[in-house]
């Protein structure tokens, strides 16, 4: 795989946002937390009538944008923030650049800007990843 400094990761896009999997992560997380299945705490937060996305979720798209794109098992080092949250019905993009690839005892790496888009300029997640390049 040839890669270079300033490549475009190919995007990974989830159409539309749905609570019903948010319900379903809070449950596997025990999150209590009424955002990720109660519109009305929602609404109650200024958000409206639309539940939150739980942050490992949002990060799931990211990590679904580097397996596709560099295959499974090559993510070596993530690191994000949430700046802003994800709603229910977002049409949200993972999106990533290469800023550097380097190669250490013989394997390669790519180190990347990553984040989640919801439309030009607003990114509610940013990281950074460090993936091993397939040979």
């Amino acid at each position: 795989m040839k890669v270079a400094t300033g490549d475009r990761i190919p995007d990974w896009l989830m159409e539309s946002v749905r609570p019903e999997r948010m319900r379903t992560m809070a449950a596997i997380l025990r999150d209590p937390n009424p955002v990720h299945w109660d519109r009305n705490a929602c609404d109650a937060l200024g958000f409206g009538q639309r539940t939150i996305n739980q942050g490992p979720l949002g990060l799931s798209y990211m990590v679904n944008m580097l397996h596709a794109w560099a295959g499974q098992g090559c993510l070596r080092r993530l690191v994000m923030t949430f700046p802003k949250v994800v709603l229910d019905g977002d049409r949200i993009t993972a999106r990533g650049a290469v800023t550097g690839v380097r190669t250490v005892d013989g394997e390669r790496f790519a180190d990347c800007d990553i984040w989640l888009e919801r439309e030009p300029g607003d990114r509610p997640l940013i990281g950074s990843a460090t993936v091993k390049l397939p040979d």
